[in-house]
């Protein structure tokens, strides 16, 4: 039996409906209220629970051999404590289950983000980086990660779980809720900017290549123990995504640039101003946000796509044609 945490979310229920589409038994612990995004074709055993819930845990995790833990606290704004009791005690409180039941295979869906926040022209990174570097004052989303890796380490250095991290970066695809909503209502209104000069490389892999390689982590026996940047699908950057999401939506091409470090320090100051008046509600642009769209430094796939043969499937402009037309049609429909 494979149990998926954050089924509901994007990546979740990619890699649930790859799992159903090869006839393997599926549970998921869905959170009561969440949206069920699957349809009733894609057979799955929905189990009441949370991560922060560890006896809801216990009753989901009984008979399972592999967990994939792709639940967190997503998204770059927030309280600390709710990033420490969903992302950190959350994981916790998985190792915990998953212990007690016996799991075979543990895989956690970790982020880039857990390096921190290098940059430079031509950086180029792999799983050999460190954790955690140059994280700013309110990095909340990659601190948590951060913490949440080191736990499933440990658990795994202690031989108490067969342990694979897998590290997505910018994910996009259908029912993506968050990002592409965001970029078509601004590529739309003519308020699009690239952060820089728009050449930068992104780290941009849709979710269903991305599914896919988190069940070939799973299940590949020489992956236990062993860490993959699942982060791209290739070579694109950030003009030509947005600017294959204008064509999509017949909008005029996105050219209007804003500095990098002027986007950045635009951003702290929001923050501030958002901290400051303790909005629940995140500043329009974020430090993070600038860094995902505008860093220079670049993160290999290239152990992945040696070691577990992972080659994504779903090309870029099928990808984003794809995700625009799903986006359109459940999200922007009005």
């Amino acid at each position: 039996m494979n149990l998926i945490t954050g089924a509901t979310g994007l990546l979740g229920s990619h890699i649930v409906e790859k799992l159903c589409q090869a006839g393997q038994p599926v549970r998921a612990v869905v959170r009561q209220g969440s949206d069920w995004v699957l349809p009733d074709s894609c057979k799955v055993e929905k189990v009441p629970g949370d991560i922060t819930d560890l006896q809801s845990l216990r009753q989901a995790m009984k008979g399972v051999s592999t967990v994939y833990h792709a639940a967190a606290q997503v998204g770059d704004w927030g309280p600390w404590s709710r990033f420490v009791a969903v992302t950190i005690q959350g994981t916790e409180n998985m190792i915990q289950a998953a212990k007690e039941a016996g799991v075979q295979r543990f895989l956690h869906v970790s982020s880039i983000s857990s390096y921190g926040h290098p940059d430079g022209e031509g950086l180029v990174l792999d799983e050999s980086a460190p954790l955690g570097v140059n994280l700013h004052k309110w990095s909340y989303y990659s601190r948590a990660k951060v913490e949440a890796e080191k736990l499933v380490r440990a658990a795994h250095e202690r031989g108490e779980l067969a342990v694979t991290v897998v590290k997505p970066s910018w994910l996009y695809g259908p029912r993506d809720r968050a990002s592409m909503p965001r970029l078509i209502r601004a590529i739309r209104a003519g308020k699009g900017k690239l952060v820089g000069d728009g050449k930068n490389r992104l780290n941009l892999t849709h979710a269903a290549n991305e599914a896919e390689g988190c069940i070939l982590a799973a299940t590949s026996p020489n992956a236990v123990g062993q860490t993959y940047n699942l982060s791209n699908d290739g070579v694109i950057t950030q003009e030509e995504y947005f600017n294959k999401i204008a064509s999509c939506i017949g909008a005029k091409p996105v050219t209007r640039k804003v500095p990098y470090k002027v986007a950045y320090g635009a951003a702290f100051m929001m923050e501030l101003a958002g901290h400051a008046l303790k909005s629940p509600k995140p500043p329009l642009v974020t430090r993070y946000a600038v860094w995902l769209m505008g860093r220079r430094c670049f993160f290999s796939s290239e152990k992945a796509r040696r070691e577990l043969g992972w080659q994504p499937t779903v090309p870029y402009d099928q990808g984003i044609e794809a995700s625009v037309r799903w986006c359109l049609d459940n999200v922007l429909k009005d």
